[in-house]
C-alpha cells in the first residue's frame, strides 16, 4: 500500500470514529508468533488512541482464519499465507478476497539448547532430524546423545510453513512432543540438553539460533536483519495480517495502517521481528 495514501486513510478513518461518538473495538485472533508483536502493538496503539480498545488473542494462524471467515475477529495475524482453499471459502461466504497486509519480516530459527555444540545445520539435516530419519546428533557432527524434538500443533502457521519448506511436505516425527505456542517451545529447548525447536525470531532468548544452509555443504547463515530482508537466510518469510475487505475501514483500518507507519514499524523492531522498508509500506 502507498504509504501516503495509506496514512490519508487511517486520518480519515480515525477522524471516523471520533466523529461517532462511540468507543471503538478491534479484535485480533491468530498467530501464536506474532502474539507478543500484537500485544505490544495493542499496548501502544491505546496509550495514543484511548478511544479505541484492541483485543488480542492467540490459538493458532489457522484458528485466527477460521475466525476471521467465521466473523469472530476483526483481524486474523497469520505465519503463513492464507491457502487458495480458505481464500475460496471466503469468496463463496462474502463475495470479496480477504485484504492480505504484509506486515514485517520473521527469520523463522531454529533453536537448540545453548549447551550443544552444534552451529549450524543444512535442510537435508533438518529434514532428517525432524521426520525422526536422524535420532541421535553424532549423526550431524554433534555429541552422541538421542535428538529431542520440540513443535507446534498443526493449527500454527510456523509448523506448516516449517513442514512446507523445510520438510519438503514431509510429516514430522511421531516423537515430537507438540507445545501450545512458540514461548513453550523456547521454554521447553532451554531446559533439555538435547532438545531441537523452531520459531519466530523474537522468541530466542535463553536459546541458541542456528545457522542454516539450503543446500549441503553451502552457505550457512544466520537469522538476522540483513540475512532476511535480502533473502539471504532461507528460512525468512513474511508475518500478515488479514482483515475482510468489506469491514476493512474505520477503527480496522485506522489500526492496522498505524501498524504499517513509522511508529507500529518501530514496535516491530523492540519486539525482535524486522521491519518493513518504507517501500514496501
Amino acid at each position: 500500500m502507498n504509504a501516503r495514501f495509506a496514512a490519508k486513510l487511517a486520518v480519515a478513518a480515525s477522524l471516523a470514529v471520533a466523529a461517532s461518538g462511540f468507543a471503538a473495538n478491534v479484535t485480533v485472533k491468530g498467530s501464536d508468533t506474532m502474539v507478543i508483536l500484537g500485544q505490544k502493538w495493542a499496548e501502544v496503539y491505546m496509550k495514543g488512541h484511548p478511544d479505541t480498545t484492541v483485543q488480542v488473542t492467540g490459538g493458532g494462524s489457522g484458528t485466527g482464519i477460521a475466525a476471521l471467515l467465521n466473523g469472530g475477529t476483526d483481524v486474523c495475524d497469520a505465519s503463513r499465507p492464507m491457502k487458495s482453499a480458505e481464500i475460496a471459502d471466503f469468496l463463496k461466504k462474502y463475495k470479496v478476497r480477504p485484504h492480505e497486509y504484509k506486515m514485517c519480516f520473521d527469520g523463522l530459527s531454529v533453536y537448540v539448547n545453548k549447551g550443544n555444540p552444534i552451529t549450524q545445520l543444512s535442510f537435508s539435516q533438518l529434514e532428517g532430524i525432524f521426520t525422526g530419519k536422524i535420532t541421535n546428533w553424532k549423526q550431524v557432527g554433534g555429541a552422541d546423545a538421542p535428538v529431542s524434538l520440540y513443535g507446534r500443533e498443526n493449527s500454527s502457521g510456523t509448523y506448516e510453513f516449517f513442514k512446507e519448506h523445510v520438510l519438503a511436505k514431509k510429516d514430522f516425527a511421531a516423537s515430537t512432543k507438540t507445545m501450545p505456542g512458540t514461548a513453550a517451545v523456547i521454554q521447553g529447548v532451554a531446559q533439555d540438553a538435547n532438545a531441537i525447536g523452531y520459531g519466530g525470531i523474537a522468541y530466542g532468548e535463553g536459546v541458541k539460533a542456528l545457522k542454516v544452509s539450503k543446500v549441503d555443504g553451502g552457505e550457512a547463515v544466520e537469522p538476522c536483519e540483513e540475512t532476511v530482508l535480502s533473502g539471504r537466510y532461507p528460512i525468512s518469510r513474511f508475518l500478515y495480517c488479514y482483515v475482510n475487505s468489506s469491514k476493512d475501514s474505520g477503527a480496522i483500518a485506522a489500526y492496522i495502517n498505524w501498524c504499517m507507519s513509522d511508529e507500529g514499524q518501530a514496535v516491530v523492531k523492540d519486539v525482535g521481528y524486522f521491519p518493513l522498508p518504507k517501500n514496501m509500506r
